[in-house]
Order: C-alpha cells, then sequence, then structure tokens
C-alpha cells in the first residue's frame, strides 16, 4: 500500500500540478502524512534543473506551514487528534522522551527532527502538546525544513539524475554530517555571542 502512494506521489511531477502537489504534499507531511515531500522534490527538480530552487522554497514554505499545523494539533487537540496521530506512528511510548528532549534542547530538538528522516511531524505536535515556544520552533522549522530541501535542490541542480541515486543511498549519512554541522554552528554563536 505504502508502495502505491508513493508512486501516485510520485506521478505528479509528470503533471503540470506538480508544484501544487509538492505543496500540499510538503504541509501535510509535517503534520499528519506518513510520506516524505523529498521524491517529489527530486522528480520535480530533476525534470526542470533550472526551477529547483523555486521548487525547494515552496516545500520549504508548506513544510514550515504544516509544522505550525501540527503545532496547532498538539496545542489544542491534542487528546482528539494528536493522541490518535502519534499512536499510528507508535510514539506515544517515546512521547516522554520527547518531552525530555524539548525540556533539555528546546530548538535543537527541532531542529534535528526537521532535517533528519525523523518523523517531523511527531515532533511537530510534540512541540505545540509541550506549549514550545512558537517563534523558537519557527525559526527551528524554517532552518532545518530549508537546509533539507535546498541541499537536495541545489545537488540536483549541479549534478543532475546522477545525484538521485547518491541521495537516496546516503541520505542518513547526509543527515548526520549536517547534524555536526548545525551543532559546530551554534557552538560557534554561541562563543561568539
Amino acid at each position: 500500500m505504502l508502495r502505491r502512494l508513493y508512486d501516485w506521489i510520485l506521478h505528479w511531477a509528470a503533471t503540470p500540478y506538480g508544484i501544487w502537489a509538492l505543496f500540499i504534499l510538503a504541509f501535510c507531511e509535517s503534520s499528519f502524512f506518513p510520506i516524505p515531500p523529498d521524491p517529489l522534490l527530486i522528480a520535480l527538480a530533476i525534470s526542470l534543473p533550472t526551477k529547483s530552487f523555486r521548487f525547494a522554497f515552496v516545500c520549504s514554505i508548506a513544510s514550515v506551514i504544516g509544522g505550525m499545523f501540527g503545532y496547532f494539533i498538539g496545542y489544542e487537540l491534542m487528546d482528539s487528534i494528536g493522541r490518535p496521530i502519534l499512536e499510528f506512528y507508535n510514539a506515544m511510548d517515546r512521547y516522554e522522551d520527547i518531552q525530555t528532549l524539548y525540556r533539555n534542547y528546546d530548538a535543537w530538538a527541532v531542529g534535528i527532527a526537521g532535517f533528519t528522516p525523523i518523523p517531523y511531524k511527531v515532533f511537530t505536535i510534540a512541540a505545540g502538546a509541550f506549549k514550545i515556544d512558537l517563534s523558537v520552533f519557527i525559526l527551528a522549522s524554517a532552518v532545518s525544513r530549508s537546509a533539507r530541501f535546498f541541499i537536495v535542490a541545489g545537488l540536483i541542480y549541479k549534478f543532475g539524475e546522477p545525484i538521485r541515486s547518491f541521495i537516496d543511498r546516503y541520505f542518513n549519512v547526509l543527515s548526520i554530517a549536517f547534524i555536526i554541522l548545525l551543532i559546530l554552528g551554534f557552538v560557534i554563536l554561541k562563543g561568539v555571542f
């Protein structure tokens, strides 16, 4: 079933509605939907490499808005909608761990979840449920989600089709490298200020 859903999402790249499908997918994935927007972003960027950064921008904006919707779900509708979504992703048993992450690391937890394959929707809903500062949440989401999507777009713009298999094969390693760079950036900023 998931494979059919994945193939259905990819088919949108070959239609004139691809950019709208990307927006809707990125929005939904940030708050409840299981399929990430990356495959459609990659397919669109490969089909029109000169518009790669436009696709990444659309994906980033939609993802942050979708994350804010996930935040709202956790903030206002945790019992009626948030809990069933978290149960669907088997995240309720990790709920207390996520709360500890937010308590100890605040924006870091959002940033890491926004960039890595960790289900971002779990963190958006939890951020609302735990009443994380909304401005910190939005900033961390914007930075991490944009970094994720613009890196993909930039690689496709520069290298084209061969980069697709490279991204698929080494996505986890690339995510870890980005997290290390993100942490180093925060350490440097903290030392400067």
